[in-house]
């Protein structure tokens, strides 16, 4: 058993000065304010103390990469990405996969669901290839396809339950189609790389989607006469809206704006390839290659954007640094995420969840982190 007392504890009561979690095995079994804990504790004295801010760990459900690996179908890399951003205090990731041939996905497909099976991942993300190539970002034109049933059955299927998000353009033929069948299997689908009007937006709400993938990027600008779909996605309350708080890809102003509008929906994600956490230099993305400068990901020879560098601990400060409250801004980094892809037992300090933990220091720099009860880094 673990008693930690933190200075701030962001909690079911939102953040609150002075407060105590006490870990039994892998979960935790109480929390509380103050000091007052002797009635679940023998030890009159805290095991741990935070010099700072006590959070659940971060939830990022849109990721591809980090420490010089990208998820795919080795397990070795896989293993890479989640120990990095485990560092900086994501203790449940998603594993984004780009677009791929078909054969390509179900073997990716099939790799880590053992890795979700075990714990070590919270599902997979499948970032298309269901999407618009006049929005096709650092995915591989040639490999979009249109959401053919017996294809989505097979990786459905190949997942075994794994495959907890998808991204889809609306517009694409049968598209409103597949966003009901993934639904119905209990996968969430979201819209992301579109070409879509308001309206073909507004139709594949109603049709079950129910995210918006990195809201903004790859998609049309909002114009006055033509709002496109980051609006529709934005307004609509069933929708959580994914985004990039990386200061470049989507202005800290605007991005501010969305978490002050939509505090319970907004999702912070990485959106992070292989350069996450790592230096600059030549990577690749897929089957794409990519140069990154000064920490900003583009595919090689061009001004495209391809993926992130970013970590969740650094998407939260860039998120307060604009203005978000911190309860916001921690709230966009964990319990939003876990409720956005129905994960459970993650996001929130609560009696009986899994004991994951990140402290950070009062200007959010991430000092320790517990995963599952046991300390993974200090």
């Amino acid at each position: 058993m673990t008693l930690i007392y933190a200075e701030r504890l962001y909690g079911p009561q939102g953040l609150v000065d002075g407060g105590w979690v006490k870990v039994s095995g892998e979960r935790i079994e109480a929390w509380g304010r103050g000091s007052s804990w002797g009635s679940v504790s023998a030890s009159p004295h805290p095991d741990v103390v935070v010099d700072g801010i006590l959070s659940p760990g971060f939830v990022d459900v849109h990721c591809h990469g980090g420490g010089g690996a990208n998820f795919g179908a080795d397990p070795v890399q896989a293993e890479t990405v989640r120990a990095t951003h485990a560092a900086h205090g994501t203790t449940s990731i998603v594993a984004s996969l780009v677009t791929g041939s078909l054969a390509d996905l179900e073997e990716q497909v099939r790799v880590l669901s053992r890795l979700v099976a075990d714990g070590r991942l919270a599902g997979i993300h499948l970032e298309g290839p269901w999407l618009a190539p006049e929005y096709k970002g650092a995915h591989a034109e040639h490999l979009l396809i249109d959401p053919l049933p017996a294809d989505i059955e097979r990786l459905v299927q190949a997942g075994n339950g794994a495959i907890r998000l998808v991204t889809i353009a609306p517009e694409r033929p049968g598209a409103l189609d597949a966003i009901r069948l993934l639904t119905q299997q209990g996968v969430v689908v979201a819209l992301g790389h579109t070409a879509a009007d308001f309206d073909a937006t507004r139709l594949a709400i109603e049709a079950g989607a129910r995210g918006a993938t990195h809201l903004f990027n790859a998609m049309p600008d909002i114009l006055h006469r033509s709002p496109g779909p980051a609006l529709a996605l934005w307004q609509d309350p069933k929708v959580w809206v994914e985004l990039i708080c990386d200061g470049v890809h989507v202005h800290p102003a605007l991005a501010a704006q969305v978490m002050a509008t939509k505090p319970d929906t907004s999702v912070l994600i990485t959106d992070a390839m292989a350069a996450a956490a790592y230096p600059d230099g030549h990577y690749t993305l897929g089957d794409q290659d990519v140069e990154v400068r000064d920490q900003v990901a583009r595919l090689s020879g061009t001004a495209t954007i391809a993926g992130s560098t970013l970590t969740l601990d650094k998407a939260v400060r860039t998120a307060v640094q604009s203005g978000i409250p911190l309860s916001t801004a921690l709230k966009a980094a964990t319990s939003n995420p876990a409720d956005y892809l129905g994960l459970p037992d993650v996001g929130r300090i609560a009696p009986g969840m899994w004991a994951n933990l990140v402290c950070l220091t009062n200007t959010l720099t991430v000092t320790a982190v517990m995963r599952h009860g046991q300390w993974i880094t200090t």
